[in-house]
């Protein structure tokens, strides 16, 4: 991937992994453009890095992101990077009645539908700049963890869904890579211990080694927290063992310890 002279727009930009890839992309000289729900943590963000561009657009919203569609188009013409980045992760309890069916999908409507309709919106732009797709998914599509299984689940989606979409842009021009972090620190992940089987790493730590991936021109991003794996017994939320074997297969040791 060329890391210089790019126009990026990252979705979910103003915090945790998407700010810190928003601020190593404006090190390297890019205009970069971030979104994000809240227009007042925006307006702060800006305060703070002047050069950054700010969008307030909620992924979760079709209207809105037509309507992000088209001001980009017209105001930033040579856009050639989109990376959708915006999530949430909630716990959920599957064995109770959910009080909120329609709450229930929301990790649907932000994880899953966002990246689509983004990419959908802005396929025309990313085409004539030859551009390039970045989509975030994570570790827990491959191993999931049982107290969040919505969000795992989309997370598996968005896999599947940029195989299809590499596949059928090949011809285009289009560079569509996929980003799968293990457990980050950040805001997304305070819910998850320190220690036991889920092991975190730095956002210096992914940007250190997804730039590595993106230098040598890797589609597939796997960072590695560089622990091993094994059991503990006293951790609260667990991941899915028979998964956690089927997913280590295919993504290698690393993301648990």
């Amino acid at each position: 991937m060329k890391l210089t002279n790019r126009t990026i727009l990252i979705t979910g930009g103003s915090a945790g992994i998407g700010l810190a890839f928003a601020r190593k992309f404006l090190e390297l000289g890019n205009q970069v453009i971030v979104t994000g729900r809240r227009q007042e943590v925006l307006e702060k963000l800006k305060a703070n890095y002047p050069k950054l561009h700010t969008i307030q657009s909620d992924v979760a919203d079709p209207a809105q992101i037509a309507s992000l569609a088209k001001r980009v188009k017209a105001s930033y013409p040579k856009l050639d990077v989109l990376m959708n980045n915006a999530g949430i992760m909630l716990h959920k309890n599957l064995a109770a009645p959910a009080a909120d069916l329609e709450g229930l999908t929301a990790e649907l409507d932000i994880n899953l539908g966002g990246v689509i309709r983004m990419t959908s919106a802005f396929i025309d732009i990313l085409t004539a700049n030859r551009g390039t797709v970045i989509n975030v998914s994570s570790g827990l599509a491959f191993v999931p963890l049982s107290s969040a299984p919505i969000y795992c689940a989309t997370k598996s989606a968005v896999h599947s869904y940029t195989q299809s979409l590499r596949f059928q842009l090949e011809q285009s021009g289009v560079e569509v890579i996929e980003l799968m972090p293990p457990a980050v620190k950040t805001e997304l992940s305070a819910d998850l211990p320190e220690r036991g089987l889920v092991a975190l790493i730095s956002t210096d730590e992914l940007l250190k080694q997804t730039f590595a991936a993106f230098k040598k021109g890797k589609l597939e991003i796997r960072p590695r927290t560089g622990k091993s794996t094994r059991p503990d017994a006293a951790l609260g939320t667990r991941i899915h063992e028979p998964a956690a074997l089927e997913g280590l297969r295919e993504i290698g040791p690393g993301l648990m310890r």
